[in-house]
């Protein structure tokens, strides 16, 4: 089992920037990828970023240039800097993790609201 905790989110101005982070504990030592995904109302959860156990990243079109994940395995944290930020980037972040041959973990979700 892996337990995740996130932080950080909350309400900023079109234009400004928010850091997440996402603490695991359990049976980190398994963890392979780490990312970050979002639901604004009414959609469906999409990824935002990823990142391997190597230090390889994917990123949604949309959150390019603005967004950057980043990952300290000492920690079992995972970071999203979120720069820039635009009104459409409102939503719930999740953190997920994936071990390798198990179910993904998720977080329980952190609100981003983006005024204009």
């Amino acid at each position: 089992q892996v337990q995740l905790v996130e932080s950080g989110g909350g309400l900023v101005q079109d234009g400004g920037s928010l850091r997440l982070s996402c603490a695991a504990s359990g049976r980190t030592f398994s963890i392979n990828t780490m990312g970050w995904y979002r639901q604004a109302p009414g959609k469906q959860r999409d990824l935002v970023a990823g990142i391997t156990s190597g230090g390889r990243t994917n990123y949604a079109d949309s959150v390019k240039g603005r967004f950057t994940i980043s990952r300290d395995n000492a920690k079992n944290t995972v970071y999203l800097q979120m720069n820039s930020l635009k009104t459409e980037d409102t939503a719930v972040y999740y953190c997920v993790v994936g071990i390798p041959g198990s179910k993904p973990y998720w977080g329980q979700g952190t609100q981003v609201t983006v005024s204009s």
